[in-house]
């Protein structure tokens, strides 16, 4: 038999009580920010759960979800990250009667999606951003270096990363400014000028928070690297294409990279996808070294879409879709080399996988790809025409599992539109 709520949840929802991510919200009538779950169009509220003596957890104090952000709730570990979800499935339960004929406590504790505000689920102190589609990497390495060296020697040997930065990363809705820099041109490649960007993009990813970090000095083996992953979001990592190409050697992004990275609000945990593992890449040459190699299933079907709403148009375009089950380097394998040398990860600390591209060209998670450099123009059905984003463009992007049932566990939305530039 199926799980099912007695809130009412559409086939269609991204929320249905299989899923129940975790997320800090506010609202009108109770502006303090808390924590609560998502199930179908309402906000769970734990806090008014604990008040009724409803939610009580072993090793869990009850004022962790009366907080503003996540991070205690994460550090608290995996099993009481489970306990406290399996019981509020037994609280939404369709026949569970404690929450469902408690009118006094639901009316409270139920609050509508459209009346809250969401923001970001955790404070992040650390954010690394990897590089792990080889399909994306591959791509790119071919517009710049050619076919012969698509791929760099130490790319499947390593998750290549790069230190991005925390304080920029913003929840979804929020608008992103559109960045200036130092660029090239065309016609001089050696002599930069500082301008607007003229190639902004998106970057279709997933972003993952850690739960409980390690010391400093002590790693985490892969057979447990995923017992420290609270959860996924969807991530943009917004991109300066331009700016990038001029600073990227020798030390990587930069200016490219940090004007703004949007996340959704939702974080959907790692016990939610666990039905959705499949079998990832081969890697069998080379073989990882000992320790990145895993003995079980370690990617995830998760359905990707890029949409976009350009500048005064009333319609949304699927401009792009994919599948985090495409990534070469798997979120484990991501935790387990980031603290191989004993860097200590620290709860709410986040990562993003990178772009997720697949091998067909409608699956390519950038308009770097999609227009293959600004070489060739997407035309959509109602005339507009994009190589890389306008002013006033509106991007989001989705995602979603699909089970055998029916149901959906999805993400929620990650949206973001574009500001003109204040320095001209």
């Amino acid at each position: 038999m199926v799980l099912s709520s007695f809130v009412p949840v559409s086939q269609e929802s991204h929320f249905p009580i299989q899923n129940l991510p975790f997320g800090i919200f506010s609202s009108s009538a109770k502006p303090e920010r808390r924590v609560g779950v998502a199930i179908g169009d309402y906000v769970l509220d734990l806090s008014v759960l604990v008040q009724a003596g409803l939610l009580s957890i072993e090793g869990c104090a009850g004022d962790v979800f009366a907080q503003s952000t996540l991070n205690d709730f994460m550090g608290l570990g995996r099993p009481v990250w489970k306990a406290t979800r399996d019981r509020l499935q037994q609280l939404l339960d369709s026949n569970n009667a404690e929450l469902r004929d408690n009118q006094a406590v639901r009316d409270q504790a139920l609050v509508p999606q459209s009346e809250v505000t969401m923001h970001l689920p955790a404070n992040i102190g650390d954010y690394t951003d990897f590089y792990c589609s080889r399909e994306h990497a591959t791509n790119v390495g071919i517009m710049f270096r050619g076919k012969d060296n698509a791929l760099q020697p130490n790319w499947l040997h390593i998750p290549v990363g790069y230190h991005g930065r925390a304080s920029s990363i913003v929840v979804s809705g929020t608008d992103i400014t559109r960045p200036a820099g130092q660029r090239i041109t065309p016609a001089n490649k050696s002599q930069p000028i500082f301008a607007t960007c003229a190639k902004l993009d998106i970057e279709l990813e997933v972003g993952w928070f850690v739960g409980t970090g390690n010391k400093l000095g002590e790693r985490v083996e892969i057979k447990d690297a995923k017992d420290h992953i609270f959860g996924m979001v969807i991530m943009n990592d917004w991109s300066a294409r331009d700016i990038q190409a001029w600073e990227y050697v020798p030390l990587g992004p930069f200016l490219g990279k940090n004007f703004g990275t949007t996340i959704s609000p939702w974080i959907v945990t790692m016990d939610a996808l666990e039905p959705f593992l499949v079998d990832g890449p081969a890697q069998d040459a080379p073989e990882p070294l000992p320790y990145l190699k895993e003995s079980q299933p370690s990617a995830y079907d998760v359905h990707l879409e890029v949409q976009l709403k350009p500048a005064g148009s009333a319609k949304t375009h699927t401009v792009a879709t994919s599948n985090l089950k495409y990534m070469y380097w798997s979120v484990t394998q991501q935790l387990a080399h980031h603290t191989v040398n004993g860097c200590n990860l620290r709860e709410g600390d986040m990562c993003g996988t990178g772009t997720l591209s697949g091998p067909n060209e409608s699956e390519y998670g950038s308009f770097l790809e999609l227009s293959w450099n600004g070489t060739k123009k997407l035309n959509m059905e109602d005339g507009v025409e994009r190589t890389f984003l306008e002013d006033g463009d509106e991007v989001n992007l989705t995602g979603y599992c699909t089970s055998q049932e029916g149901y959906r566990i999805g993400f929620g939305d990650c949206r973001g539109k574009i500001l003109p530039c204040p320095y001209q």
